[in-house]
């Protein structure tokens, strides 16, 4: 199976400069430019499905890519990015959003409860649950529209590859699984913070995985 997660593009969010509350924006001008281009890159790319967050700017984003890709789409809840305002007081929230959910993640104390905060060790395990059983289901190709935060997470706790540099808005990265092995394939529009030596495919623990399908 070949796996496309796909960062939504550019939100008005993003242009703002500031992290100031968990949001639910739209696409700027620029970001619909963006989910085009990201729709003619994979538009040879056989999708037979595109799973997306609920957050607005993913959803719009998805919308393009189906007009392009002419694909099935389903919205699932696991895939939002994680709710973090006020979590982590050292932090200044005069920082893009981005940063600031980056910083979080590295800082994060795993299970503390903060009364309106997800918590990191809940937010890391809905989102291994919901790709793990994702890359179970029987098609042979799949994209992935989420946010920053679940694409950090897939590389940090499933793939163990360690840190983003960065992720760019319409970010692509194209991953592949054979029977229990998941390695990266390409990664554009993103920087991963330090190279791994050589690419190493990733044995998945069984008991990431669901017998449940998702899709009808």
């Amino acid at each position: 199976m070949k796996i496309y997660l796909i960062r939504h593009g550019e939100s008005t969010s993003d242009v703002k400069e500031r992290y100031d509350e968990d949001y639910d924006d739209n696409l700027t001008k620029k970001g619909i430019k963006e989910a085009g281009v990201i729709a003619k890159k994979l538009s040879n790319s056989n999708i037979e499905i595109i799973f997306t967050s609920p957050k607005i700017r993913a959803l719009q984003t998805t919308k393009i890519l189906k007009s392009e890709l002419n694909c099935k789409t389903m919205v699932l809840d696991d895939l939002s990015e994680q709710d973090i305002y006020g979590a982590y007081p050292e932090l200044s929230k005069d920082q893009p959003e981005e940063e600031y959910r980056r910083l979080g993640e590295i800082l994060a104390d795993q299970d503390e409860i903060i009364e309106g905060v997800e918590t990191y060790s809940h937010f890391k395990k809905r989102v291994v649950k919901s790709f793990s059983e994702l890359i179970r289901q029987d098609f042979n190709v799949i994209a992935i529209v989420t946010h920053g935060g679940p694409i950090r997470i897939i590389f940090r706790e499933i793939l163990k590859l360690g840190e983003f540099k960065k992720i760019g808005n319409a970010s692509i990265i194209l991953l592949e699984k054979n029977k229990s092995l998941l390695r990266v394939i390409k990664i554009d529009g993103a920087a991963l913070a330090s190279q791994p030596p050589a690419p190493q495919p990733t044995h998945f623990d069984k008991k990431y995985f669901h017998q449940r399908s998702m899709v009808p």
